[in-house]
């Protein structure tokens, strides 16, 4: 199993308020987190870190070699109620932090079980021999419109309004967070990032840069792509294949 990551402010803002955390917690497992907080005041890089490390932390201690997939469930999904509680409660605090939160996807993978949540539009893929697949659903108000046929898969792309989401971490004091469970064959690739990368880059862009290729330089060849298209947003990849 292999990892890399990459976070980068991109080429207009002036602060990067994404946050990602990757290790292995033994050999063939290991963990992966990406957040893109909002809020201004460097509330939205507080928010984003917050929830990477609570996320993290929990995962981290609480993970057991034997547990079973309900087990790890709970406690992905623990982990991410615990982190919204703490971004809720601390923008409680400082009223120039009232607002503030963080979109969040993160990734255990144990042996070929991967196990995925998001709340937002930070995104996870599962790339393949038969090719990629967007596993996450984003939490923005053009999905919505796109789920109801008002807008169409091509229209999603342009739409006015397609950086506003529906759901993130800390702005209320519960949260509903999505839950994903797979077990690919053969080799694979799970890629997680946040919208100032998918913004720029097609399924079939992220396929080609990215799988059977050395994932490190992967990681640099989008940012980097991402920048050269503007760069207007911060730019964040984290990729594990086994």
């Amino acid at each position: 199993m292999y990892l890399a990551y990459k976070t980068d402010i991109g080429m207009v803002r002036n602060e990067n308020q994404d946050s990602v955390r990757a290790d292995f917690i033994d050999e063939n497992i290991s963990v992966m987190i990406v957040c893109d907080g909002m809020g201004g005041a460097k509330s939205g890089e507080v928010a984003s870190d917050i929830a990477v490390t609570t996320i993290f932390n929990r995962i981290m201690s609480g993970f057991r070699a034997d547990a079973d997939s309900n087990s790890i469930r709970n406690l992905m999904l623990s982990a991410v109620h615990a982190a919204n509680t703490i971004v809720y409660e601390k923008s409680k605090e400082d009223i120039d932090k009232n607002g503030m939160g963080t979109t969040c996807v993160a990734v255990l993978v144990k042996d070929k079980h991967c196990y995925i949540v998001n709340v937002g539009d930070s995104r996870a893929y599962l790339l393949d021999d038969s090719g990629i697949n967007q596993i996450t659903t984003d939490h923005t108000y053009v999905q919505a419109l796109y789920e109801q046929g008002v807008i169409t898969e091509e229209e999603k792309k342009t739409h006015s309004m397609k950086n506003v989401i529906t759901r993130a971490l800390g702005v209320e004091d519960d949260v509903e967070v999505d839950y994903f469970e797979i077990e690919p064959t053969g080799n694979f690739t799970i890629l997680l990032c946040s919208d100032g990368l998918s913004n720029y880059c097609s399924d079939e862009m992220l396929y080609e840069y990215v799988f059977g290729k050395n994932i490190h330089e992967a990681t640099q060849k989008l940012v980097d792509y991402a920048n050269e298209q503007g760069g207007s947003d911060n730019i964040t990849v984290a990729l594990v294949a086994n």
